[in-house]
């Protein structure tokens, strides 16, 4: 019996019993789809977390943040003083493998406009303007503060999409760009003028779909919405943290906001300066502050760098610790990696039960067709014959389901990112593809080697006598 032959009489039997071949390609179509989709969810997450690393600055981006001091040096707790500006100078001076140091102070500040309106606290930072370039920023409206502003501490800021949207209006609901350079705003009751507004910033992902939703008519719902993202405008969580940022000179920062509204020039906004007014602290804390080094190869001399440096400006006391990007990479591999290795799990068991599935029809196959194998072995049909033409069947079946379920892949990821949208779109790939329809065909070949090894040792004359 040649090839083609033999998957010819494949196909004439599953379409004898079309509902009960049907039922037995279930479970390869169950499993090749979800894993198909598995793998769609896990590529679009490990392509958003991967977008968003890049926007925060890449893997040569350090922060130094405060920490409790550790047990064995607990007695010294009342002197540890956290990362303040001395570390900025001392890391300017002595930290030769660092390109960029951005010091940064953080609170909630409540906004309200010139005509009292009240809006909801936002996280408002006071940095050097070297944050930028530090945190990936692109001015669209505007310009960014710089030295001359920080020095005098003058109260102007930069904002965000997401504040602008908030404050003065959304230009996808308007119909209508909003420039809000040189509006005032009031932050903690302190007035701020706007000098410049970031770009939007959103995946790569959001940006097809927007520009797609832009090219197709509008759709009046007048059902509940459904927004993907916080505050509704698309994109991961690093993406709209970067809409929602508002940003001030480092001296206004301290001298307007943290240090009670103290008024005057900052005296440790020039390194030279010694001395300090009695409102105003020489060396006030920082929230944390942000390095960059020169290459990524360097990263583990700089990082020793920097802990010799601050240990001799905090005289010994380790009261500092280092939050590295490679850290969080090292995170996302780790995620993804289990990701697939569970889904991927999960969908073996589903394509295993299929082979379950096609193995027990096969030997229910078998034993209807006893008779119509013994003639086949008394007119002349080798045992190889017969053990091939039950093996192609159940791999047809198996190479049916398989197709069905790339199908149904489709299908699936479709409902998924409809009922349960998320911040990174589900992709699939060829890969993945390929990989799932491989799994099938292997399993319609292991599960039919019991059936088709059975099926070749029959007798032909009990296989004739059989009833």
């Amino acid at each position: 019996m040649n090839f083609w032959s033999a998957i010819g009489l494949g196909f004439k039997e599953i379409w004898a019993h079309k509902f009960r071949s049907l039922l037995t390609m279930l479970g390869i179509i169950l499993g090749v789809s979800s894993l198909v989709a598995m793998s769609a969810l896990v590529k679009g997450m490990e392509r958003g977390m991967k977008e968003s690393l890049i926007a925060i600055g890449g893997l040569e981006k350090v922060r130094i943040e405060p920490q409790e001091v550790p047990r064995e040096q607990i007695h010294l707790r009342d002197q540890a003083v956290g990362v303040t500006i001395n570390d900025v100078y001392a890391l300017q001076t002595s930290a030769p493998l660092l390109t960029r140091i951005s010091p940064e102070m953080r609170l909630f500040g409540g906004i309200v406009t010139g005509n009292g309106k009240r809006f909801r606290p936002y996280n408002v930072t006071g940095v050097w303007p070297v944050a930028l370039e530090m945190s990936e920023h692109v001015v669209q409206y505007g310009r960014m503060f710089n030295e001359i502003d920080d020095e005098s501490a003058r109260s102007v800021c930069v904002i965000g999409t997401m504040v602008r949207d908030e404050i003065f209006g959304d230009p996808e609901k308007t119909g209508k760009e909003i420039n809000p350079v040189g509006e005032v705003i009031f932050i903690n009751h302190q007035p701020f003028t706007i000098i410049g507004m970031f770009e939007h910033y959103e995946s790569e992902q959001d940006k097809k779909a927007r520009a797609l939703a832009k090219s197709q008519p509008k759709v009046v719902k007048t059902g509940p919405t459904r927004s993907r993202g916080w505050g509704g405008k698309g994109g991961s969580f690093v993406f709209n943290l970067k809409n929602a940022t508002v940003m001030m000179p480092l001296n206004t920062m301290w001298l307007k906001l943290r240090a009670g509204g103290a008024t005057g020039r900052s005296q440790w906004g020039n390194r030279s300066s010694t001395t300090a007014t009695a409102d105003v602290v020489v060396d006030p804390r920082l929230s944390n502050l942000e390095v960059k080094v020169a290459s990524i190869d360097k990263l583990s001399s700089a990082l020793q760098q920097m802990y010799n440096v601050l240990m001799s400006t905090h005289k010994g006391i380790e009261d500092f610790t280092f939050r590295t990007q490679e850290d969080w990479a090292e995170n996302i591999t780790t995620f993804i990696r289990n990701a697939r290795m569970s889904g991927g799990m999960i969908a073996g068991i589903s394509l295993l039960v299929g082979g379950i599935g096609i193995m027990n029809i096969m030997l229910a196959s078998i034993s209807e067709r006893v008779r119509e194998i013994g003639i086949r072995k008394a007119v002349g049909g080798t045992t190889f014959d017969i053990f091939f033409q039950i093996l192609v069947e159940s791999v047809v079946i198996a190479i049916l389901g398989g197709l069905m379920g790339l199908i149904a892949s489709y299908g699936l990821v479709e409902l998924i990112r409809e009922l349960s949208p998320t911040d990174n779109t589900p992709i699939i790939t060829a890969t993945a593809m390929l990989t799932a329809f491989g799994f099938s065909v292997l399993i319609g070949v292991v599960a039919g080697l019991i059936p088709a090894i059975k099926a070749s040792r029959l007798h032909p004359i009990q296989a004739l006598r059989y009833d």
